[in-house]
């Protein structure tokens, strides 16, 4: 027999996985944020645009299906979160919205806007679909000004919903880790699949540029997030409770988790250190796999160990845990089975990618191809 605390847990699971295969996968933003800096002329830029918009459509569809497998699984925080701090997920969903018609109509003849414009579109959807979407997931940590009725319905504390999380020095400090994180990935993403050694070499000094105020904001959120006050939540009766160290709490008594969050760390560190060393050669899937850990480290200590993944620093009996925020037994059920098919759709991920990659990007191929983005 299939309990609801099993589904609950293997479903915090799974959006815990689809949100660090987005994060990863935001190097196309990272990318697309360095698309004035990076190229010296519109042939690599144009380039740079190429590489990274063959994969665009892997961050859209995750970004979807992670949204869709939240809101199946915890629709009350889907309910909560959206039907609240709106202004920053019209914020997040206009910046990919704007990426897709770039994507769509940059290179198109005689389009009405201009080159210039979709490549406007292309950049603030790099530097901002990261920035916000940091921002909105260390509130899974700081906490959001809402309160709950009987009726479950939400009521936000402040005129401003969910764009004075902007104003907590915390989640600033995720939001450019993320930022920074994603073109540290993209820099990585484009060393390995451009053939342009004058990219190649400007990537690699990027790189440390990158790395350091990365390291700096993502040291800042961990000790931060280690030493503050966390919200605990009691397995019998549901109470929320502030608990000093809650998350230090939370990886020591899941030593497993520490154990991936570690290994996440070292995988960012050595997939930088190796490319910085070697130029030809590129860190992307050492990076790749310790950004996926990592945070999926951080989204099991927000949900588990009876802890509540979104806080209400207005009504604190309105926190939001994996208990009171899922969907069902059946429903959940339901869904378990169905998810059993992730692996396959993983697969045709990995054989789509790998066939796209089979060739470097070269000068030769941008000035002699018709269809290019």
């Amino acid at each position: 027999m299939i309990s609801l605390s099993f589904l609950q847990h293997y479903w915090w699971i799974i959006v815990s996985i689809l949100a660090s295969l987005l994060v990863f996968l935001m190097f196309v933003q990272g990318g697309q944020s360095m698309i004035y800096s990076l190229p010296q002329n519109d042939t690599q830029k144009t380039m740079i645009v190429n590489t990274l918009g063959r994969k665009w459509e892997f961050t859209f569809t995750t970004l979807v299906t992670f949204g869709g497998a939240f809101f199946a699984s915890f629709p009350l925080f889907y309910a909560t979160s959206f039907g609240g701090a709106y202004w920053v997920w019209i914020a997040i969903l206009f910046s990919f919205t704007i990426q897709a018609i770039a994507y769509e109509f940059r290179s198109k003849p005689d389009n009405v806007l201009g080159q210039k414009t979709f490549d406007l579109f292309l950049f603030l959807n790099g530097s901002l679909g990261p920035f916000l979407i940091g921002v909105a997931v260390a509130t899974f940590f700081t906490g959001a000004m809402f309160t709950l009725n009987q009726m479950n319905q939400v009521h936000w504390a402040t005129h401003w919903y969910g764009l004075e999380a902007l104003l907590n020095v915390r989640n600033l400090a995720l939001g450019f880790a993320v930022l920074f994180l994603s073109r540290i990935n993209g820099l990585l993403y484009i060393i390995n699949t451009l053939d342009n050694e004058a990219i190649i070499r400007r990537s690699g000094k990027a790189l440390i540029s990158n790395s350091v105020p990365f390291l700096i904001f993502f040291l800042f959120f961990v000790i931060s997030l280690l030493i503050s006050k966390g919200f605990s939540s009691d397995p019998l009766t549901g109470t929320i409770t502030i608990e000093k160290f809650k998350y230090l709490h939370n990886l020591i008594q899941m030593p497993m988790v520490l154990i991936l969050f570690l290994a996440g760390v070292v995988g960012v560190l050595f997939g930088i250190g190796i490319t910085a060393f070697r130029r030809s050669f590129s860190g992307i899937w050492f990076s790749g796999v310790g950004t996926v850990l990592a945070v999926l480290s951080l989204f099991l200590i927000a949900g588990f160990n009876g802890t509540s993944f979104y806080p209400s620093l207005f009504d604190l009996k309105s926190s939001l845990t994996i208990r009171n925020a899922s969907s069902s037994l059946f429903t959940l059920k339901t869904m378990m089975y169905v998810s059993f098919i992730i692996p396959i759709v993983i697969a045709y991920i990995w054989y789509a990618w790998k066939s796209i990659n089979n060739n470097k990007i070269t000068e030769a191929e941008m000035n002699s191809e018709e269809l290019k983005y």
